[in-house]
């Protein structure tokens, strides 16, 4: 009797007949030993071949999703005929308007209906985008189909690199190559290399994160200025810059705060403010509209810009007059018990106060739509919390797992044009 069949025997706790039991196929086995050599040589990697590979992995699941999705998309609002190319298919929603203000610029005046409410317009997207992609046009000569995947992809794979960095400060390097791992398979990674704003907003958030975070405070400036072109995320970073330098003014006296320190705080809290408005005063200056940013944004609500109010209108038209509250009051605890929770303090508190602001800048100024989902990638710092809340062998396989599950579920069911009985769908 072999080895494995005595074994087999003792297990079941009788004599019974000998049969073939055999060891599951060496194949599983020598599958298992193959995917260790490979981690053992992967470990091996500097930091950043590990961090692109992970990134590059993603973003190849991402396209072959794109183009799986795109296969059955049927009937649409942009014409395409037959199946759409994979460029094609990713220049759609948001990307025509990027691509409108690379070929066309901004317009002089705000459009309006004839009761004087904006109507949807470019000032809602920010110049920064499609200003470097017609950089690199007039320098390469290629349009914008070709150089805007580009830009947006190539943003993404820098991001990478400087989220790893960050994540580094707080965490060894195995828990932040995971975080990395999660924020490149996040249900919303596919628009990280669209034709959007989001991947080069990301890598200038994340890079400033990290220079004030090392307190270089002064570098940070200019990047959180160039910031603040790229995406509406300016007001939630003076806001945290602000809560920053009161709480170290307020501990002054048990953690010192030298006064060249203090000074250079203070300038990047006030560049941070100046960056938050600076978008909002290009738009006046340019129109002479003193409301041309403010009216356009509501153009998308259809109705005024009231702080906080669109979230109890969705959550009472989604759950009802009484649910509606309670599901609203519900939402908010279990946001503030995630930013309380220890794996989110342990990202040190310039992370923690950042997606607290964020999160409170949504709340005030967000319309809850479909959208909501992408936007809240600039709260990337929870994908370490997540990563360090369990070292488990299955734990973060399982989680990565389940992104990519979520984001076929996110490309075909927001991405792919399926008009609604009351036409239009939902944006992504």
């Amino acid at each position: 009797m072999t080895i494995w069949k005595a074994a087999g025997c003792a297990m079941a706790g009788n004599a019974a007949p000998e049969r073939d039991i055999r060891p599951p196929s060496g194949i599983n086995a020598a599958l298992g030993r193959a995917a260790g050599q490979v981690a053992s040589v992967c470990r091996r990697w500097p930091w950043y071949v590990q961090v692109l590979a992970v990134w590059a992995l993603a973003r190849i699941f991402s396209f072959a999703v794109f183009v799986a999705v795109a296969a059955q998309q049927g009937l649409n609002p942009w014409g395409w005929e037959g199946t759409p190319s994979y460029l094609q298919f990713i220049g759609a929603w948001d990307s025509e308007w990027y691509q409108r203000i690379f070929s066309d610029g901004y317009p002089s005046a705000i459009p309006r209906d004839e009761t004087g409410r904006a109507q949807e317009n470019p000032w809602a997207f920010y110049a920064l985008f499609p200003g470097v992609v017609r950089v690199l046009a007039a320098v390469t000569g290629l349009g914008w189909e070709v150089l805007a995947p580009l830009v947006a992809t190539a943003a993404g794979f820098g991001a990478a690199l400087m989220v790893y960095r960050l994540f580094a400060l707080r965490a060894s390097s195995g828990t932040a190559l995971w975080g990395v791992v999660f924020l490149a398979v996040s249900p919303v990674s596919p628009v990280l290399q669209v034709p959007y704003a989001e991947s080069l907003n990301l890598l200038l958030l994340a890079a400033s994160l990290y220079l004030l975070i090392t307190c270089r405070y002064l570098l940070a400036v200019p990047v959180v200025l160039v910031m603040c072109l790229s995406r509406p995320v300016g007001v939630a970073f003076a806001l945290m810059m602000g809560i920053l330098f009161l709480r170290r003014w307020a501990l002054r006296r048990q953690e010192a705060f030298p006064r060249p320190e203090a000074v250079q705080m203070a300038v990047l809290t006030a560049a941070s403010g100046v960056g938050a408005l600076t978008w909002p005063a290009l738009a006046w200056a340019y129109t002479g509209d003193l409301r041309a940013y403010t009216d356009t944004e509501t153009a998308w609500r259809g109705d005024t810009l009231l702080v906080f109010n669109p979230w109890f209108v969705e959550a009472e038209r989604l759950f009802g007059p009484v649910m509606g509250p309670a599901a609203l009051i519900a939402l908010v605890a279990l946001v503030v018990i995630c930013l309380l929770s220890e794996p989110v303090r342990r990202l040190g508190v310039e992370m923690q106060v950042w997606c607290a602001a964020y999160a409170m800048y949504l709340f005030a100024f967000l319309n809850p739509l479909t959208s909501t989902f992408r936007l809240l990638l600039p709260l990337f710092p929870l994908g370490l919390a997540l990563a360090a809340l369990s070292s488990s062998r299955a734990y973060r396989p399982a989680v990565a797992l389940g992104f990519l599950v979520l984001q076929i579920v996110w490309v075909a069911w927001l991405w792919r044009w399926t008009p609604l009985p009351g036409g239009g769908d939902y944006p992504p």
